[in-house]
């Protein structure tokens, strides 16, 4: 299933290739016999972890340079136009990156197609690394962008960076509780709208189901983060990726703010967005294919995003 997609999108990018007069996959060896596509090359692990920090890096960059916009600019960002961002910041991601990697960008979403849906063990750990490398990374270029507005919002609002005020500031870069939701309330949270997202995931990527998959399928995500965000982010900042949530936190408190990792929580509260979206992701991963891939007219379960599963032998034959 995994293979049939990945053939026909490759397909589509040729065709597209081929009507704009682009000679790709051309053997210059031997020009004489005409055109000549690479169909069997695979993206090394190399390359995927490399695609894994890119997009990872891309949907922190758009995502955190809105929040920064809109705190230390005064930019006229709602809840649900920072919400469509972020979105749309992910889309774009994983456009980017899919093809090479399968754009999971979330450590949640790969653990959780590891444990349920065949992903190759042995590359889950880089790409769980080459994520959160990729959001740091990303965080800390916002920051060197917006450093001179960081400055002057501090001086202006009396702020000193290592002091429990300055979770204001702490927060472009990642996720805090609203004040009134317990640390049990906030893990709840998380588990549960990652446990939505993965399972929109699946759906999305299920050549059986009847949703609409292949080109749209990253839009259609890009669309359910920011619904999920529009509706339930005021609880949490919505993070459902430890990536997203850790490289800024780590790269903010190594840049001064003393209270980001902990938020001047008795608990660390580093530790819910780290936790709670990886068991909401596996609880989505293992749910899907129990409650609706099984009762699918045919049943068994593919994705229209590729290399995002590893193929088994069986599925190589049956579609070779």
């Amino acid at each position: 299933m995994f293979e049939r997609s990945f053939f026909l999108i490759v397909c589509f990018r040729k065709r597209l290739f081929m009507q704009n007069g682009l000679n790709v996959g051309v053997n210059n060896d031997d020009n004489n016999k005409g055109m000549k596509m690479d169909t069997n090359r695979k993206p090394t692990l190399i390359g995927q972890c490399i695609a894994e920090f890119i997009g990872t890096g891309l949907l922190i960059f758009f995502g955190v340079g809105c929040v920064a916009a809109a705190v230390l600019t005064g930019a006229q960002f709602g809840q649900w136009e920072i919400s469509i961002i972020w979105g749309f910041g992910v889309a774009v991601a994983i456009y980017c990156t899919a093809g090479v990697s399968g754009a999971h960008l979330n450590p949640a979403v790969t653990i959780a197609l590891t444990a349920f849906h065949g992903f190759n063990k042995a590359k889950a750990l880089p790409y769980i690394i080459a994520q959160c490398a990729g959001a740091f990374c990303s965080a800390a270029l916002i920051y060197a962008l917006y450093s001179p507005l960081f400055t002057q919002y501090e001086i202006t609002h009396n702020i000193t960076r290592g002091s429990e005020a300055a979770l204001a500031t702490a927060g472009i870069f990642s996720t805090y509780p609203n004040p009134l939701l317990s640390f049990g309330g906030a893990f709840f949270v998380e588990f549960t709208i990652t446990a939505v997202l993965m399972l929109a995931i699946l759906a999305l990527g299920d050549e059986h189901n009847g949703a609409p998959r292949g080109p749209i399928a990253p839009l259609l995500i890009g669309i359910v983060i920011a619904v999920i965000g529009g509706s339930l982010g005021p609880l949490t900042g919505f993070a459902m990726n430890p990536a997203r949530d850790f490289g800024p936190k780590l790269f903010a408190y190594l840049a001064g703010w003393d209270y980001a990792l902990t938020g001047a929580k008795d608990i660390p509260y580093f530790i819910v967005p780290i936790l709670a979206p990886i068991a909401g992701a596996c609880f989505g991963g293992w749910l899907y294919p129990k409650a609706i891939a099984a009762y699918l007219p045919q049943q068994g379960h593919g994705c229209t995003i590729p290399n995002q599963c590893e193929p088994t032998e069986e599925n190589e034959q049956a579609h070779a």
